[in-house]
């Protein structure tokens, strides 16, 4: 027993127990480590500390500012949704936009996926543009931008001066990329200011043609109706491929391609003839061998269908031919009905309602119509020659007169141009109309009547009639060999364009007012081709400065060629 007890721990605790610690151990852990007393009492004396610098900045504060009145939701949380434009404002201008984005809607409470980009819990479709927004949003909230980014982008912008001093705010500079409404907005920026000085002259004898950078591509039939924007560098082309063409008239440089495509319109099963910009606002006016024609909103990318003049159905069975006056108040449409010679209907081009007819007598129906230049009137031509002058105020047909020569001919085209300034004339202020006939076995005739003879005239004796029955006209040429079925004038007057599609290279330019033809172009190496459409564009809206006016040409392969008419060096 006295054995075991020597083998016995001999401080009296379990061999699993930890011995007891010294008071040098215990002090050395109270300063390493504390111990719970102190530390509570350390949170104690932090929120004393804490409580007293509230109370000590509460007590400056009047009692209004210590209470708050919940009114609803705050103006200012609505403006910082709204900030967010803003912040794509800074982000500056995209260098391709999708007009369709605008109209495409997405919902964003389809797709569990997409319902976190939810401002509300029942928000649901949202457009376009604002579901791009979102995304960009939650991207760059994901992977924030890097430092030299952000340093790039906070930079300020250099701001662009323009030429002209009183437009050096606007440092936006339209290009061919550019979003076709910023194009129409901005128009401003397309169009050359004209200098002081006077208008210069073509001379006669020779004229000076520089063949310019053509429209790119071909399209995919023959190029039928061709026009210019009034007061923008914009080409118009279509034809029976049922689709609509808009070039922007644009050198390269600085444009990366010359004569870029800003859009295009396809309208299914309708094989286009007439197209045109209206003259003052950004639609456009298309129409085919239908009973219906469309209008385009450049604008807002709509295009409305307008399927029948109202109470005029029995005599418009086809909308194909129309002309829209140059102050953009009407349209004149070529009814189908031959009675009595031939109708025109009269729609108000806003409305598009009809709110009246002109009604001729004359042989074969109606060869062709244009409007008077102050819009107040038309000139209508028969196929049997016999030339009609309708007034819009009066509602009807105030003179008639005969194309010289034309019996046995047909008469296939007339187009009114140029200016003059005499008062008093009731027939517009149109200087030029220029008839064209031909019959199938006879040259073409073009004759070119000087209404400021005319007019003259009229003011000497108010009581004769303003153009007599059977007038002389200032020239009779016969340089195409076969019917003209274009004829032009240019919008200084100073140019006749006159060519037909029967024939291969048939076009001449003519100078007025000498009423000569030009020897020197086109020679019979120029590639004209099968022409199928015309148009000249003002050389005041063209940037370079030394252009009198473009002339487009548009071939029955389906190609656009311009060609550069300049002053004589």
């Amino acid at each position: 027993m006295a054995r075991q007890d020597e083998l016995a721990p001999s401080h009296g605790v379990d061999g699993n127990q930890q011995p007891e610690k010294d008071a040098m151990e215990m002090e050395l852990e109270r300063l390493v480590l504390g111990n719970s007393a102190e530390f509570k009492r350390g949170l104690k004396d932090i929120d004393e500390d804490k409580a007293l610098d509230l109370a000590l900045a509460l007590e400056d504060l009047d009692d209004e500012a210590l209470f708050t009145v919940d009114r609803g939701p705050a103006d200012n949380d609505l403006m910082e949704i709204d900030g967010e434009d803003d912040e794509d404002q800074e982000r500056g201008q995209a260098a391709w936009d999708d007009s369709d984005d605008g109209r495409l809607q997405v919902s964003l409470a389809s797709q569990p996926r997409l319902r976190k980009l939810r401002r509300t819990e029942a928000e649901d479709f949202v457009s376009g543009k604002e579901y791009m927004k979102r995304l960009r949003k939650q991207y760059e909230a994901l992977h924030p931008p890097p430092k030299w980014a952000q340093d790039a982008m906070n930079q300020p912008r250099k701001r662009r001066r323009l030429t002209n001093d009183n437009e050096a705010e606007d440092d936006d500079v339209v290009s061919g990329a550019d979003p076709l409404s910023v194009l129409l907005q901005n128009s401003e920026s397309l169009v050359r200011t004209s200098g002081p000085g006077t208008r210069r002259r073509l001379q006669s004898g020779a004229v000076n043609v520089q063949r310019a950078a053509g429209v790119p591509g071909v399209q995919p039939s023959a190029i039928t109706s061709l026009s210019f924007h009034p007061t923008l560098p914009l080409l118009l082309s279509s034809g029976p491929s049922s689709t609509l063409f808009l070039h922007q008239i644009a050198s390269s440089p600085p444009e990366p391609t010359a004569n870029p495509l800003l859009t295009s319109l396809h309208v299914r099963n309708t094989p286009l003839t007439t197209t045109a910009f209206h003259p003052i606002d950004s639609r456009i006016f298309l129409s085919a061998r239908r009973r219906y024609f469309h209008v385009w909103d450049l604008h807002s990318g709509r295009v409305e269908k307008i399927t029948r003049v109202y109470g005029q159905q029995h005599v418009q069975r086809s909308m194909e031919r129309f002309k829209l006056s140059p102050d953009g108040l009407y349209m004149a449409l070529l009814a189908s009905s031959k009675k009595g010679g031939g109708e025109i209907n009269i729609l108000s081009a806003s409305t598009l309602q009809w709110i009246g007819q002109v009604r001729i007598e004359g042989r074969g129906g109606i060869a062709d119509f244009c409007w008077w230049r102050n819009s107040k009137g038309l000139c209508i031509a028969a196929k049997n020659g016999e030339m009609s002058e309708w007034s819009v105020e009066s509602r009807s047909v105030i003179v008639r007169w005969q194309d010289h020569g034309a019996g046995g001919t047909t008469t296939t085209t007339i187009t009114l141009g140029g200016r003059h300034n005499l008062s008093g004339f009731p027939l517009g202020t149109d200087r030029w109309v220029v008839v064209g006939s031909g019959s199938s076995t006879g040259p073409g005739v073009v004759n070119i009547y000087d209404r400021e003879k005319w007019a003259r005239n009229h003011q000497q004796n108010t009581s004769s009639p303003p153009i007599p029955p059977l007038p002389e006209p200032q020239k009779s040429l016969n340089h195409i060999t076969a019917p003209p079925s274009h004829l032009h004038i240019s919008p200084d007057g100073q140019l006749l364009a006159m060519a037909t599609r029967w024939q291969r290279d048939a076009l001449r330019l003519v100078h007025l007012p000498s009423c000569t033809v030009y020897p020197n172009w086109p020679t019979s190496s120029t590639p004209l081709g099968r022409i199928s459409s015309l148009a000249f564009c003002d050389g005041a809206i063209l940037p370079h400065q030394d252009i009198l006016t473009l002339l487009a040409i548009g071939t029955e392969s389906g190609k656009i060629r311009l060609w550069e008419i300049r002053p004589n060096s």
